[in-house]
């Protein structure tokens, strides 16, 4: 196997395409993290407890279709006609599956929380907040369409201009009524509702201005056809087969992180705050480490639309260097800053009993989860899901739940080891269907 020259060019475009997917996506694990934050200096864990619960369920509902940002993004970016169809069909199906969302969910939100381990002072606040969410699913569902769209175009830009300014928004109306109005849970939940529906609106108004004839491209397409494009099969087949894939693997991503939170849940409130903030801190890092893989999926689909193996192997090398280096700097600055991150998440003494003791299993994981992570970007860039649904369900069945079952006595020890082992399955798994068709030739055909 002979590995491509890495020159500044390559590691240049790579960055260039990267950095604002970086900050774009540190806005959204900040905003959580602002969240636990105002709860956590709270007079009781509850608050912060209902909240995580909360969040929790809602990253499992919304998250589950987030296909509809990963499948549109590598559509879009193999598309050689600048994939506006396939933005259609995705905001059209984020439409569907919202109302879909709200019918279905909102009358199992109660069981969701017992499910959840919740305790009773913690459970009102858990319901209050999700009542609210999801209220704002179907825009949160074209908000993953439109920024599949804008990744797909290589324009990292926009997604910076739409999360940064939407999360902003949304922690400015923490404080506001969080602190301000003392409406505790609910404030959190109306904050990032009203950001989800300004990000909608300010990514419409992103793709008329930083795509000027996006519209005259939709208007064409419809004439052109006679005929709406989501009546074509063909099309809706291929986004399905890729979308079904993506939807299990992330279904089981996120089953994985619900059952970690209700395990901690039933350990406690302590526990289960302790382990909120330190998830905050690692989807700071899987969202920072997230950039460069962003930056894979678009450069790996242009590769493949391009059928260049050169180009091909060249992205993902010069992206597993920055994903490295990223990873090395990230786990250092954990380690230095531990002290001043605590503090900034919580003052409450059981709390930081509890992260003190955990801590040091956050600070392996960047270094360990960041190949499962930038092979996420190669896989969704390449079209080749099905790979990563089959090494997401060996890690969740074969390898995280027997290690939970087995290590039960381990307390919160147990669950955080069997997350890092669930991790390492994921990597390990990503790393030899990569080693295989590399070895096959089979990434691009020329």
């Amino acid at each position: 196997m002979q590995y491509p020259q890495i020159d500044n060019k390559n590691l240049g475009r790579v960055w260039n395409l990267a950095w604002p997917m970086i900050l774009s996506n540190i806005s959204v694990p900040l905003l959580g993290a602002v969240d636990t934050a105002i709860l956590g200096h709270l007079s009781s864990p509850e608050y912060l407890s209902g909240v995580a619960i909360g969040a929790s369920v809602m990253s499992m509902l919304l998250w589950a279709f987030g296909f509809l940002r990963m499948g549109t993004t590598g559509l879009v970016a193999r598309s050689q006609t600048g994939g506006v169809e396939w933005l259609l069909r995705a905001l059209l199906l984020a439409l569907v599956l919202g109302v879909l969302l709200i019918l279905l969910a909102y009358p199992l939100l109660e069981h969701i929380i017992i499910w959840m381990n919740a305790s009773s002072e913690a459970s009102p606040h858990a319901l209050a907040y999700l009542q609210i969410r999801l209220i704002s699913a179907p825009v949160a569902l074209a908000n993953f369409a439109i920024l599949g769209f804008f990744i797909g175009r290589r324009d990292s830009r926009a997604p910076l201009y739409i999360l940064l300014t939407a999360n902003l928004l949304n922690i400015g109306m923490d404080f506001l009524l969080i602190v301000g109005f003392g409406l505790g849970a609910k404030g959190a939940a109306i904050a990032t509702v009203c950001a989800d529906v300004f990000a909608f609106l300010m990514g419409l108004t992103l793709l008329i201005r930083v795509n000027k004839n996006i519209w005259q491209a939709i208007l064409s397409y419809l004439h052109n056809r006679q005929i709406l494009p989501w009546i074509e099969w063909g099309p809706w087949l291929e986004l399905v087969h890729i979308n079904t894939d993506l939807f299990v693997r992330t279904c089981l991503l996120l089953l994985t992180l619900t059952f970690f939170t209700a395990q901690g849940a039933a350990q406690g409130d302590s526990v289960l705050a302790a382990n909120a903030i330190l998830l905050q801190l690692l989807m700071i890092t899987s969202y920072a480490l997230d950039g460069f893989a962003h930056a894979t999926e678009a450069l790996v689909g242009e590769s493949i639309g391009k059928k260049s193996n050169k180009l091909f192997h060249e992205t993902v090398s010069a992206a597993g260097i920055w994903a490295l280096g990223s990873a090395l700097s990230l786990t250092v600055l954990l380690i230095l800053g531990k002290p001043f991150i605590i503090a900034l998440f919580t003052d409450i003494d059981s709390v930081i009993e509890q992260i003190n003791s955990a801590y040091w299993w956050l600070c392996a994981l960047p270094l360990l989860a960041v190949w499962s992570y930038q092979l996420d970007g190669v896989f969704i860039g390449a079209a080749k899901s099905r790979q990563m649904r089959d090494t997401m369900l060996i890690a969740t069945i074969f390898i995280f739940f027997p290690c939970w079952w087995l290590t039960q006595s381990w307390g919160n020890h147990g669950i955080w080891f069997s997350l890092f082992l669930w991790m390492s399955a994921r990597s390990i798994g990503l790393i030899f269907y990569y080693h295989y068709y590399t070895v096959t030739k089979s990434w691009v055909c020329e």
